[in-house]
């Protein structure tokens, strides 16, 4: 598999990479999915100590144990469980984030975490402390680098402006081209798009797009109804996919600006990962290709969190 450098970092990830949150709460299928993933190339891994209150942290680390050394390996950070477990509050304060990085270390059973992410964010925070508490880290050699995972405009640009972020996550997909609004803007100062959402909950994958869920065939996705949806399918099949899948497409798509380091998939079965390595082995898709594809899809602009 393909591999990319993530912004002005040491960290060379390949192109996809395994969105954990989906592995589910069976320890022994998410197993074997993360070890199908790095048997099939797949170096970066990417988790969370908000989901299943950590647990996925865990069989994260027991899975990978024995490949340390070769996993690039990503966790999130700034969301707080309430007592009760039936919430969480935003908590982005140096203590906090100081604090609870030992416990994703001593859940993914390792000394240090290559890409530590801020896991949110808003204008409204104490960004200067935020900062101080990921630089802390990078001294102390419990995190090789930051990011953030955020959508925010105006979040993004001052971490851009007062931070050493080697990355920012962000939901990318055909569906939802509105971080190719920052694109120059972080390339400009070397910093890499981690991708998450490619296939947009399925609607960019070959599944039949009756079987979605009552929310989407009610509300649609994003800018598009439901009807817009099955209009784009088809003329996608008709312009593209007889040579390639959906996920395909999507996959690629993602890939084609050199601004993103790698496509964050998830996965809660063996033959969904295996469709996506595929995908991404795939031949690139051509700038008239591309083309096509940003003439038939909408090319939104964040409304909010713009100042």
């Amino acid at each position: 598999m393909k591999t990319r450098q993530i912004g002005n970092s040491d960290l060379i990830v390949s192109e996809l990479g395994l969105g954990c949150m989906s592995l589910g709460k069976e320890e022994k299928q998410a197993s074997e999915i993360i070890h199908k993933a790095t048997d099939s190339g797949i170096n970066y891994l990417d988790t969370a100590d908000l989901y299943d209150f950590g647990v996925n942290e865990e069989f994260v680390g027991r899975a990978i144990k024995s490949k340390r050394k070769d996993i690039i390996l990503a966790t999130k950070v700034g969301n707080r469980w309430n007592t009760s477990k039936k919430g969480w509050s935003w908590d982005p304060s140096k203590d906090y984030i100081k604090s609870v990085v030992k416990d994703s270390l001593l859940r993914l059973q390792t000394d240090y975490i290559d890409l530590y992410q801020l896991h949110g964010g808003t204008i409204e925070d104490n960004i200067d402390e935020t900062i101080e508490a990921f630089e802390d880290l990078k001294k102390e050699g419990l995190i090789r680098y930051y990011g953030i995972s955020s959508i925010r405009p105006n979040v993004i640009k001052e971490y851009i402006e007062r931070s050493s972020i080697v990355s920012v996550m962000m939901q990318y997909s055909l569906l939802d081209r509105r971080p190719e609004e920052v694109f120059p803007l972080l390339k400009e100062h070397n910093i890499s798009v981690v991708c998450r959402g490619p296939v947009a909950k399925g609607l960019l994958t070959d599944k039949p797009l009756e079987s979605t869920n009552s929310k989407i065939k009610e509300n649609g996705y994003l800018d598009y109804s439901y009807e817009e949806l099955a209009s784009l399918r088809q003329s996608l099949k008709e312009e593209l996919a007889s040579e390639r899948s959906l996920t395909e497409i999507a996959l690629q798509y993602c890939l084609y600006d050199s601004v993103v380091a790698s496509v964050v998939a998830g996965a809660s079965k063996i033959e969904q990962l295996v469709d996506n390595v595929e995908a991404v082995s795939s031949t690139p898709l051509t700038d008239n290709q591309v083309r096509i594809l940003r003439e038939l899809s909408k090319a939104s602009l964040y409304e909010q969190h713009r100042m």
